[in-house]
């Protein structure tokens, strides 16, 4: 009996053991659940505190770690700011009111207000004696007296570029196949721009040309050898009429000048030389596309304002001043050629643009000169061949000598007036297209 008693107890006692290991592994389990469960709210609790005041904490001894990335970034951003180069200023067209067809044009009777007056040009040059080394140049050798005298609104014979050299010199430039010569004889209306040297592509004018323009209005692009080859290979080659599109292309073989600039400035400025029997002229550089109707675009800017000329002002300089600087700056040209032809302009009346002065003769000094339109006036004439001769003689940069250039007009021809129309900067974006030139691409 004492045996199974004893063997009862021990039974018992091993039972109650395993009752109680039991009960601490359940207990243990629930505990490290329990703890489980609290850390990761702790840690979420946490994370969303730190989320939300984690730039504002702070750490004894100093800023906490998210302030010092902050104030790296911010660091950052600032010199990414500094050497960051300021966005351009964007400008937009403004509406141009222009006629609704070609159909309802009427030409303006010819206009007594316009001077009067007929112009001869130098076509030749001797050189004065055996023993002075001469050289031909296309726009002469005009001297400053004969320069202070082509001022003068009268009849006279002025240097206007196309001047030959003595028998046995070598020709001064642009010369041009006699077809097309006998082509440009017949234009009333012309249209014409250029590309030398390669510099551009080959911009046709867009569909609102009129079928009465495309039939009286000569479209005319002048390019060199060079650039026909290129735009060749483009794709661009002209048709069995030396077409490309309305472009009559135009080839001039031996340029005038080495600065191929300088060489534009021919058929910008003289168009009247050009096409001897037309009335009226648009230029437009080779980065511009023409968007409007030529007779259109002539209706609304000579015609309606009474006008024989017509330029629009820069979109941003207007005064010469200003010009220079920014030529040099950019190095648009030789310095020193640049305060030489400046310093010689101040010395001969030139003055600041003063948009107070109620007296003040244009809206800006400072024309955005890569389209014009003229009526092939004497007045206009006369201005264009003084305003090439100043090309000629001093820089290819004709924003500088156009202020200079009209105020001396006016002054000493009182009696005279010249019907200049300088029109709005974005009137000229209305009618055509901008574009980078070739080389700045």
């Amino acid at each position: 009996m004492a045996y199974i008693k004893l063997n009862n107890k021990s039974q018992d006692y091993r039972e109650q053991n395993v009752h109680a290991y039991r009960r601490v592994r359940r207990f243990s389990r629930i505990s490290r659940r329990s703890l489980l469960f609290w850390l990761l709210s702790l840690a979420v609790v946490f994370f969303i505190c730190l989320a939300i005041f984690g730039s504002k904490m702070h750490f004894h001894g100093g800023i906490s770690s998210l302030d010092y990335v902050e104030e790296e970034l911010q660091v950052h951003n600032v010199s990414q700011r500094q050497i960051k180069k300021p966005r351009r200023q964007r400008y937009f067209p403004c509406e141009v009111p222009f006629m609704d067809s070609v159909n309802y044009l009427r030409e303006p009777m010819d206009n007594n207000k316009f001077a009067h007056f007929s112009l001869g040009y130098v076509e030749r040059e001797e050189r004065l004696s055996q023993n002075d080394a001469f050289e031909a140049h296309f726009g002469g050798h005009q001297t400053l007296e004969e320069r202070e005298k082509s001022y003068h609104a009268r009849t006279q014979t002025i240097h206007c570029g196309f001047v030959s050299g003595p028998d046995g010199f070598p020709g001064t430039g642009f010369e041009l196949d006699e077809k097309d010569k006998k082509y440009m004889s017949t234009c009333s209306v012309a249209v014409s721009s250029c590309i030398f040297g390669s510099s551009d592509f080959l911009r046709r004018p867009t569909s609102k040309i009129s079928e009465y323009s495309k039939k009286n209005v000569c479209f005319v692009m002048f390019v060199d050898e060079q650039t026909l080859v290129k735009l060749s290979a483009e794709g661009n080659v002209p048709d069995d009429k030396g077409n490309i599109g309305l472009w009559k292309i135009v080839v001039l073989r031996n340029l005038p000048y080495e600065d191929m600039r300088k060489t534009g400035k021919v058929p910008k400025f003289l168009s009247h030389r050009l096409f001897p029997s037309s009335r009226y002229s648009i230029w437009l550089d080779s980065k511009l596309r023409l968007n409007a109707d030529p007779m259109l675009i002539i209706e609304y800017f000579l015609w309606r304002t009474g006008s024989e000329y017509a330029i629009s002002n820069h979109y941003t300089r207007h005064c010469v001043w200003e010009e220079v600087l920014q030529n040099k700056r950019l190095n648009k040209y030789n310095h020193t050629a640049i305060d030489e032809q400046f310093i010689f302009y101040q010395s001969d009346g030139l003055i600041k643009f003063d948009p107070s002065d109620p007296k003040i003769l244009l809206p800006s000094f400072v024309p955005e000169g890569s389209f014009i339109i003229r009526a092939h006036t004497p007045m206009s004439n006369l201005f264009s061949c003084l305003w090439f001769n100043e090309v000629d003689r001093f820089t290819s940069r004709d924003q500088l000598s156009f202020a200079y250039t009209y105020l001396k007009l006016k002054r000493l021809n009182p009696d005279k007036k010249f019907y200049l129309h300088m029109f709005k900067d974005c009137e000229r974006r209305a009618v055509t297209k901008l574009f980078h030139h070739r080389m700045d691409n």
